[in-house]
C-alpha cells in the first residue's frame, strides 16, 4: 500500500478504537462494588457481567476479522463503533442484572469488529520500521488502557455515577467515527469467488460459546454432577436437577464443533471455496508458535485485575476513584515500557522482548501473592503493578509482531481475528480459572478462620461452623461488598461488638487469602507461557532466510517476474 500524510494520524484513531473497547473490558473492575450494590448481583452474575462479554467477544473475532477482509476494515471498524457506542449507552442504562448482562453481550460483538480490524489496518497501512513502531504503538496503547480503565471508571463512579462509565462512550465514539472517516485508508483484500463461508462462521461460534460457557460457568452448575443450588435454564427450559451438569453436555459441544471446524475448513479448502479460517496459517512457524505462547500467557495476564480493585475496595477501603489510582501504577510501567521498546528496536529482538516481558509479568504477579496483607495497604503492591505494567507492555506489542510476522497480507485478517481469538479465549480461561480460585478460595479460608476464632471459643463447633457458613457464603457471593456490613448483622444477632469485629477481620483475612491464591494461579500460569517462548523466533529467521534467497532470485521469464 502506497504511503499516505495521514497515516499517522490515522493510527491515532484506531488506537483511539481500540482503547475504547479495552477501557471497557476493564473499566467495570473498579465500579463493580457499586454495580452490585445497584443491581443486587450475586457472584455468577459479576463473573457474568465480565465474562458475557468476554465469551461474545471471543466468539466473534475470527468471524469479524475475516468479514473484514472481505467488506473493508475500516468500514466494518467503524460498523463496530457505532455498535459498541450505542450498547454502551443500553448498558449504563441498565436496571438489573439481566439487562445489564445483554447490554454487554451487544458491546461484545460490536468490540469484536473492532479489534481484529484495528491490527489488520495497522499491518496494512504501515510497511517496513514504520510496521513495528506502528505495532508497538497499537501493543502499549493496549497495556496502558488496561489500567487507565479502572481509574477512568473509579473517578466516575465516586464523583458521579458508575452509569457514566459506560455513558461517556456516547461523545468519544463519535469521536472516533469521524476521525476514522477523514484520517484512515480503506483496505480490503481481493478474495475467491463466491460467499463467505456462514457454516464455518456459525461453527467457529459454537465452538468458542461452548467452551468459554464451560469455563465459566462451572463453579455455579457443577463440573460434573448437577450443583442443586443452581439450575441452569433458558426461557422455559431448565436443567434437570439430579445426574450429570450442563458443563460437561457444553464443553462435550465445544470438542465435536472443534473437529467439524477443521474438517469443514479443510474441504472448503480444497475446493478452492472461501474459508473462515486458513489452518494453512498454523503451517506457520512464527504464528503458531506465538499463538500458543499468547494463548498461555493471557491466561495469567489480566485475570489478577479482577480481584485487586475488589480487594482495595471491599478490604483497604478504598475509594473506586483511589483504588483506580493505584492501578495507575500499572499504567505508568505500560506506557514506560513503549518508550523503553522504541530505544531498543533494532538492538533487542522482539523474542526476547516478549521473554523479558513475561518474566517480569511473573516476578511482579508473584510478589503481588507474596506481600499483600491486610494491614499492609496498598503501599506494599504498588511497585509490582508498576513491574507489571512493564512486563505487559513489552509483551502485548512485540508478541504481535511475533505473530503476525511472516503472515502474507492477504490473509492478514484471518490472521489477527485468530490470534485475537487466541488471547481472549486465554484471557476468558484465565478470568474464569482466577475468578473460581478466588471465590472459592476466600469462603473455604473464611470459614477456617471464623471456626479458629478465639473469641467464638464459648460455643460449640457446629454452632462455630453454621456462623462461619452464614459469613462466608454471602461474603464470596458479594465479592467481598458484604464484609463491611457484617459487625451490624451480627450485633443485631445478639453477638458482642468485640466479637463481631473478630469477625469482620477474619472475613477481610479471608479475601486476602482468596486474592494471594488468584496470585499465585495467575503466576503459575505466567510460568507455563514463559517456557512457551522457548520456541519462538526460531523458525521466523529461517522463513526470512528463504524468503530473502528467493529475492535475489532472478525470474527467467516475464511471467515469471509478474
Amino acid at each position: 500500500m502506497s504511503k499516505t500524510p495521514n497515516r499517522w494520524i490515522g493510527l491515532v484513531f484506531i488506537s483511539m478504537a481500540i482503547s475504547l473497547v479495552i477501557i471497557d473490558g476493564t473499566i467495570v473492575n473498579t465500579i463493580f462494588p457499586s454495580i452490585i450494590a445497584d443491581l443486587k448481583l450475586s457472584s455468577t452474575e459479576v463473573q457474568w457481567v465480565q465474562e458475557s462479554y468476554v465469551l461474545v467477544f471471543a466468539s466473534l473475532l475470527l468471524v469479524w476479522g475475516t468479514i473484514g477482509d472481505r467488506i473493508g476494515r475500516r468500514k466494518l471498524l467503524i460498523i463496530g463503533i457505532f455498535i459498541f457506542t450505542l450498547a454502551s449507552i443500553w448498558a449504563g442504562f441498565s436496571t438489573d442484572a439481566s439487562t445489564m448482562i445483554l447490554a454487554r453481550i451487544a458491546q461484545g460483538v460490536g468490540g469484536a469488529m473492532v479489534l481484529p480490524t484495528t491490527l489488520s489496518l495497522v499491518n496494512a497501512t504501515f510497511q517496513g520500521k514504520e510496521r513495528g513502531i506502528a505495532f508497538a504503538v497499537w501493543g502499549s496503547t493496549i497495556g496502558g488502557m488496561v489500567a487507565v480503565g479502572p481509574v477512568l471508571g473509579g473517578w466516575l463512579a465516586t464523583d458521579f455515577d458508575w452509569r457514566w462509565a459506560f455513558n461517556i462512550n456516547a461523545p468519544l465514539g463519535l469521536i472516533i467515527i469521524i476521525g476514522l472517516l477523514i484520517f484512515a485508508t480503506e483496505s480490503k483484500q481481493a478474495q475467491r469467488e463466491g460467499r463467505i463461508d456462514w457454516v464455518g462462521a456459525g461453527i467457529s461460534v459454537i465452538m468458542f460459546s461452548t467452551l468459554v460457557f464451560g469455563l465459566i460457568e462451572g463453579r455455579a452448575y457443577g463440573w460434573w454432577n448437577v450443583n442443586p443450588a443452581n439450575q441452569f435454564a433458558i426461557g422455559d427450559f431448565k436443567w434437570p436437577t439430579t445426574g450429570i451438569s450442563v458443563i460437561p453436555v457444553s464443553l462435550a459441544i465445544f470438542v465435536i464443533s472443534t473437529v467439524l471446524f477443521v474438517l469443514w475448513e479443510r474441504s472448503r479448502e480444497k475446493a478452492q471455496k472461501n474459508v473462515i479460517l486458513d489452518l494453512g496459517l498454523f503451517g506457520i512457524a512464527s504464528f503458531r508458535n506465538g499463538s500458543i505462547a499468547a494463548g498461555i500467557i493471557s491466561m495469567g495476564e489480566f485475570g489478577l485485575l479482577f480481584a485487586i480493585p475488589l480487594w482495595l475496595q471491599n478490604v483497604q477501603g478504598l475509594s473506586a476513584i483511589s483504588s483506580g489510582l493505584v492501578l495507575l501504577w500499572l499504567a505508568g510501567g505500560a506506557f514506560l515500557a513503549s518508550a523503553v521498546g522504541g530505544a531498543l528496536s533494532g538492538k533487542l529482538s522482539a523474542t526476547n522482548a516478549v521473554r523479558i516481558g513475561v518474566f517480569l509479568e511473573l516476578i511482579a504477579v508473584a510478589g503481588i501473592a507474596f506481600i499483600a496483607s491486610t494491614s499492609g495497604g496498598w503501599q506494599g503492591i504498588a511497585p509490582f503493578l508498576a513491574i507489571y505494567g512493564i512486563g505487559i507492555g513489552l509483551a502485548t506489542a512485540q508478541l504481535t509482531g511475533v505473530i503476525m510476522v511472516d503472515v502474507p497480507l492477504e490473509k492478514t485478517g484471518q490472521a489477527s481475528g485468530s490470534q485475537s481469538t487466541v488471547r481472549q479465549i486465554g484471557s476468558a480461561l484465565g478470568i474464569a480459572v482466577l475468578g473460581t480460585v478466588l471465590f472459592t478460595s476466600t469462603q473455604a479460608s473464611i470459614e477456617t478462620r471464623i471456626v479458629d476464632l478465639p473469641g467464638l471459643s464459648v460455643v460449640d463447633e457446629p454452632t462455630r461452623q453454621i456462623i462461619a457458613e452464614q459469613i462466608a457464603g454471602p461474603v464470596a457471593d458479594s465479592a467481598g461488598a458484604a464484609i463491611i456490613a457484617i459487625p451490624q448483622f451480627l450485633t443485631s444477632q445478639g453477638m458482642p461488638q468485640d466479637v463481631a469485629n473478630q469477625v469482620t477481620v477474619a472475613a477481610a483475612d479471608g479475601f486476602t487469602d482468596g486474592m494471594k491464591a488468584t496470585g499465585w494461579a495467575a503466576a503459575f500460569f505466567l510460568l507455563l507461557g514463559l517456557a512457551s517462548t522457548y520456541n519462538l523466533g526460531t523458525k521466523s529467521k529461517e522463513v526470512a532466510g528463504v524468503r530473502k534467497t528467493r529475492a535475489k532470485a532472478k525470474p527467467e521469464t516475464k511471467a515469471d517476474a509478474e
